[in-house]
């Protein structure tokens, strides 16, 4: 596959997940990966939230972000004053987990297009050992919404 093909199916097939995401969890507020760029550049604190498996989040997570069990039904390591960015895959694990903590009363917002959005626009990511280059796909079908460069764990 071409490098461009590779594009234009994330960008295509990405379009189709955030509206099967907004539509599944409407209650969830979404925010923008740029919006979240923003948020951290301005020091603005923030807690992160994965919501991956430990094998996901071990490739590589956002900058400083707590990891969780997407099945969690614990919320004690959470600060119950934090703001919140939850983040998954491609979002829909993170919106059911956004939608649980916010009928748990946390401050929490899902980020549009998670992981997979934000390391195809370039944005830092980490492991345990530093800056990573690579994401953990999840599996062939939605390997498709990351650019093949950053794909691993298939």
């Amino acid at each position: 596959m071409f490098a461009s093909e590779s594009v234009e199916i994330c960008s295509t097939s990405g379009n189709a997940v955030r509206t099967m995401v907004r539509t599944a969890f409407p209650d969830v507020e979404q925010i923008s990966t740029d919006s979240l760029a923003n948020i951290l550049a301005a020091g603005q604190d923030v807690y992160l939230l994965d919501v991956r498996t430990e094998d996901e989040f071990r490739v590589s997570h956002l900058p400083g972000a707590s990891n969780i069990d997407p099945d969690e039904t614990e919320f004690g390591d959470i600060p119950q004053d934090a703001t919140i960015v939850a983040y998954c895959s491609v979002g829909y694990r993170s919106s059911a987990l956004a939608d649980r903590l916010q009928d748990a009363g946390f401050n929490v917002v899902n980020l549009e297009g998670s992981i997979f959005q934000w390391a195809n626009e370039g944005r830092p990511l980490e492991d345990a050992n530093g800056p990573a280059t690579k994401v953990h796909a999840f599996d062939k079908t939605w390997s498709r919404l990351l650019k093949e460069e950053l794909r691993t764990g298939l």
